[in-house]
């Protein structure tokens, strides 16, 4: 079989190549479809900044309210002339009627000096665009230039693009991005400035950015001009592979050989490989663990959900005892949305630490697809990230409130195996890769 990170790097050199010879005059290349026609504002309305999350909160009367009041104002500051977007700096901000997910997109722009502009991506603030000669703003960063994840923490990676890329005045800029979960690597002119980071949901920063939403163009203190606006859906397989391409590089080693349970202890009888994944046996639990013990550590794998499936992630296990009290914790694995599911306390569904924290829902794939995952465990702390989005980072100590007051006496364990919890059903785990951490 093909590897797909082989096929990734493939399509790597093949995008690199688009973005400086792809077909222009917003006809986009194959693969890719053009949100700005060149013609007229079709596909666009007038959105300010608002939580995507309040906004679906509002009654279907108060949102149509909203909408045409900014709309209305975004059509005295936007217009399309010689197949450009020209906005004058002012006015709320042009939104595409479209929502998206996982994307690349591929976009040019072109300012004046002092401006000061943006791209939200699902609705959410921002990939910084600015005036990179403007030295009342260099406090601010905007020496180090544009392309950097303006609302994330000043040490969180990135804030601040790795290399000023922008082009001088007059002149256009081209912006490259892909996004996944919440995962943002950005090319400006060719030049990667963020590289694979996540970007901090401005509205929430406990929370991961909504699942999906739409691109907006922000408007801030001087004419802008976009042109050239192509967005390409990215596949959950595709996008998986991206998550995972640099396994080896970032120090994971395979724990699973994809053909038996050699180095696993546990419930072994209870599971079987199939196709390169280890499944639990329809029926059949227990937990099946590593033989090896980790203190602190990150694991990254993926995994399948059948209908109403359920499993879990067991997190420094003893060995022995009911993981989701016995280890440091029991992650859920859980297809939240079956209809057996709908009234579970909320610390029951999919990458909750079991009883103890709630994870955010909505960022499962559809049951049946495959799921990325990767976990990372430092003393007491747990963040889990599932499909590019950070949906838990927590401190388990500092947990007071337990699901049913059930009291979990292995939270604070320094150590324990790694397994799968089982309960009974037929869910898939591959490609399963672990690093030790320094403590």
């Amino acid at each position: 079989m093909k590897n797909p990170l082989s096929a990734l790097c493939g399509l790597a050199v093949v995008s690199v190549a688009f973005v400086a010879h792809a077909q222009e005059n917003n006809q986009p290349p194959s693969g890719f479809t053009a949100v700005f026609n060149g013609g007229d504002l079709s596909g666009w309305y007038g959105l300010a900044t608002v939580d995507p999350r309040k906004l679906s909160q509002l009654s279907e009367g108060e949102r149509a309210s909203k909408r045409e009041t900014d709309t209305k104002d975004a059509m005295e500051h936007w217009k399309v002339e010689n197949g450009e977007l020209v906005n004058d700096g002012h006015g709320v901000y042009l939104t595409t009627e479209k929502e998206f997910g996982d994307i690349e997109l591929w976009i040019d722009y072109k300012t004046v000096a002092g401006a000061d502009s943006g791209i939200y991506m699902r609705a959410t603030p921002q990939i910084q665009i600015w005036d990179s000669t403007d030295e009342s703003k260099f406090k601010l960063g905007a020496d180090k230039g544009s392309g950097g994840l303006w609302n994330n923490a000043p040490d969180a990676p990135g804030k601040d693009p790795l290399v000023r890329a922008d082009k001088p005045f007059g002149e256009w800029n081209r912006f490259r991005i892909i996004q996944i979960g919440d995962r943002t690597s950005v090319w400006l002119n060719g030049q990667l400035v963020v590289d694979n980071a996540l970007m901090a949901n401005y509205w929430d920063r406990a929370l991961p950015i909504v699942r999906t939403g739409p691109i907006q163009l922000q408007t801030h203190g001087g004419e802008i001009r976009w042109r050239n606006v192509f967005v390409r859906e990215i596949p959950s397989e595709e996008a998986n592979t991206w998550l995972r391409r640099d396994d080896k590089e970032a120090g994971y080693a395979s724990i699973f050989d994809g053909k038996s349970l050699d180095g696993w202890a546990g419930a072994v009888d209870n599971y079987e490989v199939k196709e390169g994944a280890i499944g639990c046996k329809a029926g059949k639990g227990g937990t099946l663990y590593t033989k090896e013990q980790y203190a602190d550590f990150a694991v990254r794998l993926e995994f399948r959900l059948p209908p109403g499936g359920n499993n879990g992630l067991a997190i420094r296990y003893p060995g022995t005892g009911d993981p989701a009290y016995s280890a440091m914790c029991e992650l859920q694995v859980l297809d939240n949305e079956h209809p057996k599911y709908a009234t579970l306390d909320p610390r029951q569904y999919h990458g909750s630490p079991y009883g103890m924290v709630a994870a955010p829902r909505g960022y499962l794939r559809p049951t049946g697809e495959w799921n990325v995952q990767e976990v990372t465990v430092r003393g007491t702390q747990v963040q889990v990230e599932l499909n590019g989005s950070l949906i838990v980072n927590a401190d388990l100590a500092k947990v007071t409130e337990f699901m049913a007051n059930h009291p979990h006496p292995g939270r604070e364990l320094e150590k324990g195996h790694f397994g799968f919890a089982g309960h009974s059903d037929p869910v898939e785990f591959r490609n399963i890769a672990i690093k030790a951490l320094a403590p």
